[in-house]
């Protein structure tokens, strides 16, 4: 079955990736959370032109991604779980948890460190909430995280398939945690005690900086309640609050050219963690 997994890998990430769309689209259309006040065509062709751009960047910078890797780390003998003794399916849960706490480390140091909250602050600046928001990163942002989860998949050595359901997963929960669908408030009550909903993940898009620097998870919810950074619910609702930053307001900010530039533009005070009041960087 690993075999057959990893064989098929671009075939089944462009079949999740592509269904998880179209279907987080359609129940958009059917049951908003939140009111849309820019036309869908001028945020969704940008916001996937950057994935293009994004994904063309990644395979032309890294010779091997995370997948690979893995292969050639259990082929080595890299890493962890390549070392130890431990059962197939215990390498796999295992490994799929401390990948996901590592990308939640990484968000948090993104938001901490002023360099990097430039490269990640346009994807909070996108001014509406949906499931292509899920999917806007800056090129040199995933860069970055690509080396990071690199250096993880050497140190650990897990599974291959573990590293391909995780990346999977992210992607496909990232997509539902920032679409702009309404859940039953108990329906949503009991799936934030497993996943990150869209109502948990909207309020890190709130333009209050203490909001913004909270719910941090992508895929698990419990890192944020265990380490201190669960925001239950917006102050304003979330159908009053603001979605974005205090920069980058207008439709033109929104146009691909733009969000590209936006790392070098303005100061980046305001939202890192542990800002000081009044300081630029």
């Amino acid at each position: 079955m690993t075999e057959s997994l990893l064989a098929t890998e671009p075939q089944l990430r462009l079949i999740v990736f592509l269904g998880v769309l179209v279907a987080m689209a359609l129940w958009e259309l059917a049951a908003p959370r939140r009111r849309r006040e820019i036309p869908r065509v001028i945020r969704w062709t940008n916001n996937l032109g950057l994935v293009v751009i994004d994904t063309i960047v990644l395979r032309l910078s890294f010779p091997i991604l995370a997948v690979g890797l893995a292969v050639i780390a259990q082929d080595s003998g890299w890493g962890l779980f390549n070392i130890i003794e431990a059962p197939g399916w215990v390498a796999i849960i295992v490994s799929i948890v401390v990948l996901d706490l590592v990308i939640y480390l990484q968000h948090v140091m993104f938001h901490a460190v002023p360099a990097l909250w430039r490269l990640h602050r346009m994807h909070h600046a996108d001014l509406e909430f949906d499931v292509t928001t899920g999917l806007r990163f800056h090129p040199v942002e995933i860069l970055l995280s690509m080396g990071i989860k690199l250096a993880v998949v050497a140190a650990l050595g897990p599974p291959a398939v573990a590293v391909l359901i995780f990346e999977v997963l992210l992607n496909a929960t990232a997509m539902f945690n920032h679409s702009n669908i309404r859940l039953p408030m108990l329906v949503d009550r009991f799936l934030r005690l497993i996943v990150v909903t869209p109502d948990m993940h909207r309020v890190h898009h709130s333009i209050i900086p203490e909001e913004t620097n909270s719910n941090f998870g992508f895929n698990l919810p419990w890192w944020d309640r265990l380490l201190g950074t669960y925001k239950a619910q917006p102050k304003a609702g979330h159908e009053g609050m603001t979605i974005g930053i205090e920069q980058f307001r207008t439709g033109r900010d929104l146009w691909l050219d733009r969000m590209l530039v936006q790392p070098i533009k303005g100061p980046a005070s305001g939202y890192p963690i542990n800002r000081e009041t009044g300081k630029k960087s």
